[in-house]
């Protein structure tokens, strides 16, 4: 489906953001309640530390921050102009749709976040 080598590929799997040969994840489930985060220390392929220096994903909360903005402006677009739905409804679709994602929305977050630091390598782990 996505092309090994793309940023998108990496982002939208979880995989190792030099190699993509692995999730950078314990469990691949988002909603494995208390292993969202859970990462491995390093990719087992390429070799790649995933946590960079101490406090490295602090930098993903503002990542995060701007992909729920983004989230909750498509839903309100969706909710008011699609559904006409009213205002405090359009709001309570919106609390419903990010609590919902939220798992994923702290995954995407923390692989955005490694992908603007890290590229592709092919030659990585050979």
């Amino acid at each position: 489906m996505l092309k090994k080598g793309s940023k998108l590929n990496s982002i939208l799997t979880g995989s190792c953001p030099r190699c993509h040969s692995e999730s950078m994840y314990v469990a691949k489930n988002p909603y494995t309640f208390g292993k969202t985060l859970k990462m491995h220390d390093h990719c087992s392929h390429c070799g790649l530390k995933y946590h960079m220096e101490p406090s490295f994903f602090f930098g993903a909360m503002y990542v995060s921050y701007a992909v729920n903005v983004a989230l909750g402006i498509v839903v309100f677009l969706i909710a008011n102009l699609v559904f006409r739905t009213g205002m405090v409804s359009a709001f309570v679709w919106i609390f419903i749709v990010l609590v919902v994602l939220m798992p994923v929305i702290l995954r995407w977050s923390r692989t955005l976040y490694i992908n603007m630091f890290v590229s592709y390598d092919p030659t990585a782990g050979k």
